[in-house]
């Protein structure tokens, strides 16, 4: 999968909250390195084994997954030489016995929870090196019956420990009366008498150290010197026959290597799939269906760092269609719905359950590939729209029947004729090789284009347009408005700025066009006395830059009267890429009803150019089979597949 994908999805962020279920070092390993699968079996087995455990959890079970506490170093240095303490086999002596008690426990569940016992069942109870460990290790000391040599050893300590004692006691006597204190201290593991520094001569040894004022120094008497000397020579002793124990102790660890370490990964597997099962519970996560053909089809699913906080999405496609195009007004929800939808589908293929309706249809995919947010870098100095292109070269590169591609704001970030025209051909071009793709939009362009165009559909964010509040509700098969002018007017827009936005929107701008500027249609002439002079005419033009290059040529870009279309006229509808014949008159907003392949389209009139119109509308010696080629034709026919325009006749205009 495209980690930048991901990364646009907000998986990582996913993966963090699911780190805090986990117990292990091994468990929050695992989900530190998981990746959404590809293969749909394995995917299949991974959700049924999250939907076991999560049904233990819920049903107040305790499962025993063993700590591994001081697990992490033993395993590293385990075949190295090193030989471990008393409290590593403490470590490895808990966890053996957690071990044996999970093993119980899932064999106990073997019937309920197929797919998470069987894991228990790879395990080994190393039954030998538990019992050893038992006889060796108590409370974190080797014991004296580890070996008989120690045995010996401590015994001889007892022995010398009860002579020293003995005479110790004789000098405390002997002394009490220059004696600090009534006590017998140890300096070094070496017993001592704490004798008054003004008294120090009068007891003969060695002395070993004094306390911080220098009042009182502590002296090992000459009598008990052989004694000492002796202890300590026993003590060495002692230790190294601990150490010979805790040795072969090791060596038998390292016997067993393979399978300490067998059961201390299906312990971090454990963990990571309870904590998976966790975190289901946590954000009601539910088992789903799979199917491989694109198909998905969602109920009542949420946005897992939403929550609550979300109004529950519908969502299908795959079906009848294969490209699914939203719009509606911005903060209406597109975005989020998008995310929903591409976070949802990775969670479900690293073996999540999600927040949906039990029964909701996934499909696996090979690759998800994302265009969500202006992805602008400064750092390397990318603009919105360059950024876009980015995002969709990366996304032409791995795009196949087996890609699910999410694009926000089609067409956003350049100049809307040419960012329409690109966004049609890219979305023909993903049709072609059969990819699953859910864009946003709001140009009715594209819109009108998913609305006639096979494999296409369209989807609103509903909105309610009384309050102007969104609802977040997905409707699809109804193609949304933006709702700006409402919007602009409740943010506190001057009323007759928003009347002038409609008359723009409804009718194109109002323009004396110049002298110079040679129309498309024959110029109104008009008599003035004796001869006849050429009046600059008004006409209205749509809402498009009028570029300078253009007006020197003597052209405009869609070069269309916006008076009006009559009934039976013919017109193209460049995004389109298609003719059509005028089957309803102008409405209110400026839209037309044109009739194209046997189905009507609502198309605002500045998007249509004339074709052929009613003779009696022109002079007669007006040509009205002829189509006079603009700038805005030659460009459109640069972005839009020639097969779509290949029954239009282009012609260049005659010679007046």
């Amino acid at each position: 999968m495209n980690e930048k994908a991901l990364q646009r999805l907000e998986y990582n962020k996913v993966k963090e909250i699911l780190m805090g279920y986990a117990i292990s070092y091994l468990g929050k390993r695992h989900i530190d390195q998981m990746l959404p699968m590809t293969s749909g079996k394995l995917v299949r087995k991974k959700l049924d084994e999250t939907a076991e455990a999560k049904s233990l959890i819920r049903h107040g079970a305790s499962v025993p997954v063993p700590s591994l506490e001081g697990i992490e170093n033993i395993i590293t240095l385990l075949g190295t030489g090193y030989v471990f303490s008393e409290k590593d086999f403490m470590h490895i002596q808990q966890f053996l016995t957690s071990c044996t008690q999970l093993m119980k426990y899932m064999a106990a569940k073997l019937e309920v929870a197929p797919h998470v016992s069987s894991y228990a069942a790879s395990m080994y109870e190393m039954a030998k090196l538990k019992s050893e460990i038992n006889r060796c290790i108590r409370n974190g000391q080797v014991t004296d019956i580890a070996s008989k040599e120690l045995l010996k050893a401590r015994k001889r300590i007892s022995v010398f420990e009860e002579r020293l004692k003995s005479k110790l006691d004789s000098l405390m006597s002997k002394h009490r009366s220059i004696l600090q204190e009534n006590i017998i201290s140890t300096r070094s593991g070496r017993y001592v008498l704490p004798i008054k520094k003004e008294h120090r001569r009068l007891v003969k040894g060695t002395v070993l150290d004094e306390s911080a004022s220098g009042q009182t120094v502590f002296i090992e008497p000459d009598e008990i010197m052989s004694f000492q000397f002796e202890l300590s020579s026993l003590r060495a002793e002692e230790a190294r026959e601990e150490m010979k124990v805790l040795s072969d102790l090791t060596a038998l660890a390292e016997e067993s290597a393979q399978q300490f370490q067998v059961n201390v990964e299906t312990v971090g597997t454990y963990d990571f799939l309870f904590a998976k099962a966790k975190y289901a519970l946590a954000i009601g996560g539910s088992n789903v269906e799979l199917n491989e053909e694109g198909m998905i089809g969602l109920r009542e699913a949420k946005h897992p760092l939403m929550g609550n906080h979300m109004v529950p999405l519908h969502f299908a496609i795959g079906n009848n269609y294969k490209s699914l195009i939203i719009t509606g007004p911005n903060t209406g929800g597109k975005t989020l719905a998008l995310k929903t939808v591409g976070l949802l589908t990775v969670m479900v293929q690293s073996g999540l359950l999600v927040p949906v309706q039990e029964g909701s249809l996934f499909s696996v995919y090979t690759n998800v590939a994302v265009d969500i947010g202006d992805g602008q870098s400064i750092e390397h100095a990318l603009s919105t729209f360059s950024a876009h292109i980015r995002n969709v070269i990366d996304i032409l590169q791995i795009a196949d029947s087996s890609t699910l591609v999410l694009i926000d704001e089609m067409a956003s970030g350049t100049e809307p004729g040419e960012g329409v025209g690109l966004s049609v051909a890219i979305l023909e071009e993903l049709h072609r090789r059969e990819a699953t793709v859910v864009a946003t939009t709001h140009f009715t362009e594209i819109k009108n284009f998913a609305a006639a165009a096979p494999g296409f559909e369209n989807a609103r964010m509903e909105f309610d347009a009384q309050t102007l509040q969104p609802l977040y509700r997905l409707r699809i098969g109804e193609a949304g408005q933006s709702y700006a002018f409402q919007i602009a007017l409740k943010l506190g827009i001057p009323a007759e700025i928003i009347h002038r936005s409609r008359e723009i929107t409804a009718s194109g701008i109002s323009v004396k066009v110049p002298q110079e500027i040679t129309m498309a249609e024959p110029e109104p002439l008009v008599n003035a006395g004796s001869s006849r002079v050429r009046q600059p005419e008004t006409r209205t033009w749509p809402i498009e830059p009028i570029h300078k290059e253009e007006a020197e040529a003597g052209t405009l870009k869609h070069e269309t009267v916006a008076a009006s279309f009559q009934l039976g006229d013919r017109v193209f509808a460049a995004y389109l890429g298609r003719s059509g014949i005028v089957c309803e008159t102008e409405d209110s907003m400026g839209h037309i009803g044109v009739m194209i392949q046997k189905q009507k389209l609502k198309i605002n009139k500045k998007r249509l150019v004339l074709q052929i119109e009613s003779k009696d509308l022109y002079p007669e010696n007006y040509d009205l089979d002829i189509v006079f080629e603009t700038k805005q034709n030659r460009k459109m026919r640069k972005l839009m597949n020639r097969k779509h325009v290949k029954g239009l006749t282009i012609e260049k205009r005659p010679e007046e």
